[in-house]
């Protein structure tokens, strides 16, 4: 038998064999690389993992020349057509829409997505993120050109988005008590609402218990105050204490750029885990994307106090961060999980750029193995959201699994199977996903979307976001100027 006779979408009747050449399985040694081996689903969990089960199966299915994995685990996962794109070559980000100027607030900040739009990127999104091997997901979006922050309705619509698509998720509106405003050519300043934060984490709470649990466990709470220069004390004691009283994690972004940093210096006198470290707030439960910018002192304060740093080197590295590094944050103790927070959520990609940008930091090729990136993508995500039966095949785990195509003619020549598919730094090869037991992805397919039609939606949505950036760009100057193309553009109407 083969996929084919699977039904997208849906969980097969009764217990299923899944034959590979390659399968990461994971005993009480830790990941172990089984040739020739078998997996067995039965129902939500795997029930066997090794040579051939001697039990009775309702099917056989022979995968062939592929690796069967654990799922990746994505901390940091895009939810929103992703702007941080326009900056790749658009720089500063005060000139080129990424702060607010002072204009646009006095004018009154606005919502530049209708609420079926807001819906729409997050199913699109959800979608990618199937479609390159991830599982499990804690999405992040944009705030730059949202009214303020995230709403309850729009994430009762991506709650139900990764329902319908068999995606598991932690969700939580995201809600901030501030911003940065440019007020003159290069000065930003801090602008802080505390009453409105305030009013999003009672909103992001309600949410949060409304739908913890919700789809036999595959929709989990999370709070995500946004970036941690716009929060204050207030606000984020206040969030760890809601979240410890509703057992959920809490996402905070911090110790990721030189803005922050001068903002966190200018307000506390120190940098941003240093003050959180001071208000008795750094624990277990914090996840931190990204730490391009922590300090040493920082990052023994993470190692400390068990907070797990979410590594996103491909969105870090474009914009010339980089995590120093990732072999001394394994040596301190500091558990790492892995993001892609960008379009498109390449996972295999990141890995390649994280392998490549560690060795680099420092200057020499055993700074980091393979196997050392793979387990943060998949063991690192799980002992982040405190979660024993993610990130592994194994016994009574989940059956959230990968099939990655080794007989790709990308992949050629083959060689260990985790070396060569983060040598490879492609997705594509993806051929199929299964979450909590169901069909969720096979062969670029996902249940209940149209993809071509869905990736024609997202380019029209995001040109019009794109238009209205002049009302929020100092100065306001046209859209050619605040992105004019990579070389002189002439329209030949051949």
């Amino acid at each position: 038998m083969t996929l084919a006779t699977l039904t997208l979408g849906q969980r097969p009747q009764g217990r299923t064999a899944l034959r590979a050449d390659w399968v990461l399985a994971h005993d009480p040694g830790g990941p172990r690389l089984l040739r020739n081996a078998e997996v067995v689903i039965d129902g939500a969990r795997i029930l066997h993992a090794g040579g051939r089960f001697p039990g009775e199966v309702a099917r056989r299915i022979d995968l062939g020349p592929v690796l069967l994995s654990p799922g990746f685990v994505d901390l940091d996962a895009l939810s929103d057509l992703d702007t941080t794109l326009l900056a790749i070559d658009h720089q500063p980000g005060w000139a080129k829409g990424r702060v607010w100027p002072q204009s646009y607030i006095d004018r009154g900040p606005y919502e530049m997505y209708g609420p079926e739009e807001l819906a729409f990127q997050k199913k699109f999104a959800f979608a990618q993120l199937l479609l390159n091997g991830i599982t499990t997901a804690a999405p992040i979006a944009s705030l730059f050109y949202r009214a303020w922050g995230e709403t309850a309705a729009e994430f009762d619509a991506a709650a139900q988005a990764a329902l319908d698509l068999g995606l598991r998720v932690y969700l939580g509106p995201g809600y901030r008590a501030g911003g940065m405003v440019c007020t003159a050519p290069g000065v930003l300043a801090p602008v802080l609402d505390e009453a409105r934060g305030l009013a999003g984490l009672a909103d992001a709470a309600a949410w949060v218990a409304r739908w913890q649990g919700a789809g036999d466990g595959l929709v989990q709470g999370l709070f995500a105050p946004d970036r941690v220069e716009t929060c204050t004390e207030s606000l984020l004691r206040q969030t760890c204490a809601m979240a410890e009283d509703l057992g959920v994690p809490v996402r905070l972004h911090m110790a990721q750029g030189a803005m922050e940093r001068e903002a966190m210096a200018l307000q506390h006198g120190c940098t941003a885990p240093a003050w959180l470290a001071r208000l008795g707030l750094l624990s277990p439960r914090l996840i931190a994307p990204h730490a391009t910018h922590a300090t040493a002192e920082d990052l023994a304060l993470y190692a400390q106090h068990g907070v797990s740093v979410v590594h996103c080197p491909l969105v870090s590295g474009r914009f010339g961060g980089v995590l120093d590094s990732f072999g001394k944050l394994r040596a301190a103790g500091v558990n790492i999980a892995m993001g892609t927070d960008t379009a498109p959520p390449d996972m295999l990609l990141n890995l390649s750029v994280g392998l490549i940008l560690a060795r680099v930091a420092e200057r020499r090729p055993d700074a980091v193995s393979s196997a050392q990136m793979w387990e943060a993508a998949t063991l690192g995500g799980a002992r982040a959201l405190g979660r024993e039966d993610l990130g592994r095949i194994a016994p009574g785990a989940r059956a959230d699994l990968a099939v990655f195509d080794l007989s790709d003619t990308h992949m050629a020549p083959a060689i260990d199977p985790i070396t060569t598919l983060i040598a490879g730094a492609s997705g594509r090869v993806t051929r199929a996903v299964f979450v909590d037991g169901r069909l969720s992805m096979r062969d670029g397919q996902v249940a209940g979307l149209d993809l071509p039609a869905a990736r024609a939606q997202a380019q029209a949505q995001f040109d019009g976001l794109v238009a209205k950036y002049p009302d929020r760009t100092w100065g306001h100057p046209p859209v050619a100027e605040i992105f004019p193309p990579s070389f002189p553009m002439e329209d030949c109407h051949a």
